[in-house]
């Protein structure tokens, strides 16, 4: 299995954009053959952090959610409003 956690930093004047993008992206990439586990966090301490945490069977899993035409939308809007930082885990 592999866990992905996306740590986003966003500005206050995007961050409901953003926000709205990786809804849409967790609601899609739920349904994915594979998806084990895809949730959106958002930081009580800091309010320009969101994190996304995933968790997928195998690596042909995680290829195919990432040529999704719902990531590459979602995660292209999130890409222009915000940075993004991603650590991977095989476990």
């Amino acid at each position: 299995m592999l866990r992905l956690n996306c740590f986003i930093s966003v500005s206050r004047d995007n961050r409901e954009e953003v926000l709205s993008a990786a809804k849409r992206l967790t609601e899609a990439s739920l349904k994915q053959d594979g998806c084990i586990a895809y949730d959106i966090f958002e930081s009580s301490t800091r309010p320009e952090v969101l994190m996304i945490c995933e968790t997928w069977r195998d690596q042909a899993a995680l290829d195919a959610h990432s040529n999704s035409k719902e990531f590459i939308t979602e995660v292209g809007k999130m890409n222009n409003l915000a940075e993004m930082k991603l650590e991977t885990f095989h476990f």
